[in-house]
């Protein structure tokens, strides 16, 4: 008797579990859902049951049915604004509520290290986050992970906005966040879901990958190295042990230990193709969001060549995933970095990448925010995230939310010609004209028909800039800001810097 009895506690247990609703954890309290849009919520219960959902804006419940495995998914309408707002789920006698939800505007904030670079690093960050008061703003922080398969649910928390958590915010979505805040005076949610060191393909389906000759390389290459992973742990191995002596030797003669060595690229789980997608972006697939602002690139620079592909293929990837349309894809060019005692003009891998990035402006509902003015020659994570963050919600403001009389963009490369022994350089968004920050234009190059590029004189003539060189009679090519640092300082009159470019499209050093 006792043992049946037993048994029917167990089952009785058992179709509690089973009966329980569960939802990831980008569906929770404090979240902020996308204004005026249908937004999916989603969660599981019992299979084949029944769930009704309320929402504190709509008197009329939304049911839904759940599958075999206990799935479902719901749509609701939002209104164009609100504040503490609730929304009860309910499946038989099971229910759950979710409360001190705003509805507003959500933006998704992804990329490597300069996107994960934190608020309370930035310059001015004791003064900026005194002042990140503002409730109406929630942060979602996705728990950096990594894995092969694609995931359900991630892990964070919706926060709302103050000096304690903006703090451990990302910078750039941060500031991007308060510019929004600032000019549209409704709600914002910023999600965050970035990794340092992470290369594009990493935030890539796999699928996507394979079916492009050239992209399906970076399956090749995790294959291979999959296969040499012992003699990569083995190489690994004796480096730490190597290191190891070498502090111990500091350590006895007062001098500073080296710092330990990282893993080789071949062992980093978070440099595998799609391992972040899985894990990061996957589990956010389909909230609703207005858009993505992304910073990325220095992880391929030595693929930068791929990265034309690459990029296009990553954004279109998410945009075919959320089934959203062409949402806006918002994305900061890498800032200058690296050697600045330039004798002559360089080819540049971290120019070829920012090509590459300018290129992905064909693709449409796309904006570049140019940082080659902020960059910092000996930090590859510049501090003034505020001018990245205030760069990339010009795009938005006004491409997303009517400001027509915004300029967003600084002065692109348009076209060239040829005047006896001076290139005249046209531009995009330089209508209101030309502008150099200092004396004299710096960073433009100049190159005859033997490619031998030499430092150039430069001078603003309206909204286009007249190049030449004493040293080429007859200039075939230019180039501007063509280095992985550069002092180069051609702004629009609205003060946003020009985008690095060349005329020519000589193989360079990734090609």
């Amino acid at each position: 008797m006792k043992k049946y009895f037993c048994l029917a506690v167990l089952i009785l247990l058992a179709s509690t579990v089973c009966a329980a609703i569960t939802l990831p954890s980008i569906i929770s309290d404090n979240m902020v859902l996308q204004a005026d849009s249908t937004a999916p919520i989603w969660g599981k219960a019992e299979p084949n049951s029944k769930i009704t959902i309320a929402c504190s804006w709509n008197k009329a419940a939304v049911t839904v049915e759940s599958d075999e495995q206990g799935k479902w998914i719901a749509k609701l309408k939002t209104p164009e604004k609100g504040e503490n707002c609730t929304i009860t789920i309910t499946c038989g006698k099971d229910s759950i509520t979710i409360s001190n939800i705003l509805i507003g505007q959500v933006w998704l904030c992804s990329g490597q290290s300069n996107m994960e670079f934190l608020t309370k690093q930035s310059i001015n960050a004791d003064k900026e986050l005194a002042e990140a008061k503002f409730p109406n703003i929630r942060l979602f922080n996705v728990t950096r992970t990594t894995s092969k398969e694609p995931l359900d649910d991630c892990n964070g928390q919706w926060v709302e906005c103050s000096p304690e958590t903006a703090a451990e915010f990302s910078a750039v979505g941060y500031f991007f966040g308060k510019e929004l805040y600032k000019k549209l005076k409704t709600p914002i949610g910023l999600i965050n879901t970035s990794f340092g060191g992470s290369p594009a393909q990493a935030w890539t389906n796999k699928e996507i990958l394979s079916k492009d000759n050239r992209l399906n390389t970076y399956l090749e290459n995790d294959a291979n190295n999959e296969a040499h992973k012992e003699i990569y742990l083995k190489q690994y191995a004796e480096t730490l042990n190597q290191w190891k002596k070498d502090v111990a030797r500091a350590v006895a003669e007062g001098k500073p230990a080296a710092r330990k060595p990282s893993p080789p690229v071949q062992l980093k789980a978070h440099c595998k193709c799609a391992a972040l997608y899985n894990a990061m972006i996957h589990p956010l697939i389909p909230f609703a969001i207005k858009g993505v602002i992304w910073y990325q690139g220095e992880s391929n620079v030595d693929d930068a060549v791929a990265y034309r592909k690459l990029f296009p293929a990553m954004i279109t990837n998410w945009r075919d995933e959320w089934k959203q349309g062409d949402f806006p894809f918002y994305f900061v060019q890498i800032a200058a970095y690296g050697q600045t005692d330039l004798t002559t003009p360089p080819d540049s891998k971290w120019a070829m990448l920012r090509e590459a990035q300018t290129m992905t402006l064909s693709l449409t509902s796309t904006g570049m925010a140019v940082a080659m003015d902020i960059g910092e020659a000996k930090n590859i994570h510049p501090k003034n995230k505020q001018d990245v963050g205030k760069r990339l919600a010009l795009w938005a403001l006004a491409k997303d939310y009517g400001f027509k009389d915004i300029v967003y963009s600084g002065p692109l490369y348009k076209s060239m010609k040829i005047e006896g022994n001076k290139v005249r350089a046209s531009f995009e968004y330089a209508d209101s004209g030309l502008m150099a920050k200092g004396d004299s234009i710096k960073g433009f190059a100049i190159a005859g028909a033997d490619r031998k590029f030499v430092w150039a004189n430069a001078k603003i003539d309206g909204n286009t800039v007249l190049v030449w060189s004493e040293q080429i009679k007859n200039p075939a090519a230019v180039r501007y800001g063509w280095a992985n640092w550069i002092d180069c300082n051609l702004y629009n009159k609205e003060f946003l810097p020009a985008s690095p470019f060349r005329t020519d499209d000589f193989p360079g050093k990734t090609e």
